[in-house]
């Protein structure tokens, strides 16, 4: 007997939260998208927590590691279901976007679900997102407070690539988990290598949003790039909240971008070492490549990048135009693999 709730978590409620993401859900094969569905769900309830301004740091933390407690299954103060009460008394309350409030009201049922997961999934979608909110954990405790008025930057790259795997990397770990568990003999490529393959796939979308966003980050009091490269170039983080010093910085840039397509080389791999049979499987990773190359196309040609009013946004009907021209170039690694290329290769005589 089908679970309204159940029904309506994964499904109206993930599509009004999810925007995009939804796309690539519903052409994940059946058994897949419950897991990473309701992974999603929470893990954007939490973000939703961290990410609340109108409420202090602390207590942001202090509710973001209740949740994750509750998510796994602690018990206690800091997990009962008081911690549920809180988080709708203090954080639906602020919240703009409906469907938003409507997912933090939503998380009691939520964990129903999860407890309802066979025992393998619930244990991965409870990893992940631990491992996700250690992330909205990491960014709490480096940054200030986003109405303090103060700047604070990532020291060294080393940390830069820990934060994208904290919340993007360890979701192509996730995913791979996934795709072994639920597509029996799909991937012919050993799990230590997918995984590793995903990571770096995770890493390459996140480094876009960090490259992205790095305008608007600033005046949150968030420098993701590292100070260690900062002074290479003979920055500093409150000189990239001047956009007129977007062409000063555009060395950084560019060494930044050269990583991150270094990434979505990998994620090529990835992407080739699952069937041509496998489509939806394959179209599900092929439309945040080349979405993600594409911003990282207009991010190559902006000369105001750090402007936070000129941010390479792709648009919705490129979005569109993505999708469907994908679904001529799915079912063979040739047309995939020039597809991509090609792009990786304007990016590249841009720089």
């Amino acid at each position: 007997m089908p679970n309204p709730t159940r029904a309506f978590l994964l499904g109206p409620l993930l599509k009004g939260v999810s925007r995009s993401f939804y796309l690539t859900l519903r052409v994940l094969p059946v058994g897949m998208r419950d897991p990473i569905g309701l992974a999603y769900l929470l893990a954007r309830a939490a973000d939703t927590i961290a990410d609340t301004s109108l409420i202090p740091p602390e207590q942001r933390l202090a509710l973001l590691l209740a949740l994750r407690d509750r998510i796994n299954g602690v018990s206690g103060a800091a997990g009962d279901s008081a911690a549920f009460q809180r988080i709708a008394a203090e954080v639906a309350g602020q919240q703009v976007q409906s469907d938003e409030k409507v997912l933090l009201e939503s998380l009691g049922p939520a964990l129903d679900v999860l407890a309802q997961l066979d025992e393998s999934d619930r244990k991965a979608v409870r990893e992940i997102v631990t491992t996700l909110t250690e992330g909205m954990e990491f960014d709490l405790r480096t940054f200030p407070d986003e109405r303090s008025g103060q700047l604070a930057a990532l020291r060294e790259y080393d940390e830069l690539d820990r934060y994208t795997y904290l919340v993007a990397g360890c979701v192509g770990e996730f995913w791979t988990t996934m795709t072994y568990a639920h597509m029996l003999g799909t991937l012919k490529a050993q799990p230590d290598t997918m995984a590793q393959r995903g990571v770096r796939f995770g890493k390459a979308l996140q480094m876009t949003n960090v490259l992205r966003d790095c305008g608007k980050d600033l005046r949150i009091g968030r420098c993701y790039l590292p100070q260690s490269m900062l002074d290479q170039h003979g920055l500093s983080a409150q000189d990239l909240l001047q956009p007129a010093n977007s062409m000063r910085a555009r060395p950084l840039l560019v060494k930044l971008l050269r990583h991150t397509l270094d990434h979505f080389r990998a994620a090529l791999d990835y992407t080739l070492a699952i069937p041509a049979g496998a489509v939806r499987l394959r179209l599900a990773c092929l439309w945040p490549i080349l979405i993600g190359l594409e911003t990282l196309l207009l991010l190559a040609d902006n000369d105001a990048w750090l402007d936070p009013a000129k941010v390479s946004k792709v648009t919705r009907n490129t979005v569109y135009r993505i999708i469907a021209s994908s679904l001529l170039l799915v079912p063979s690694n040739a047309l995939v693999r020039n597809a991509i290329e090609k792009r990786l290769r304007l990016i590249e005589a841009r720089l």
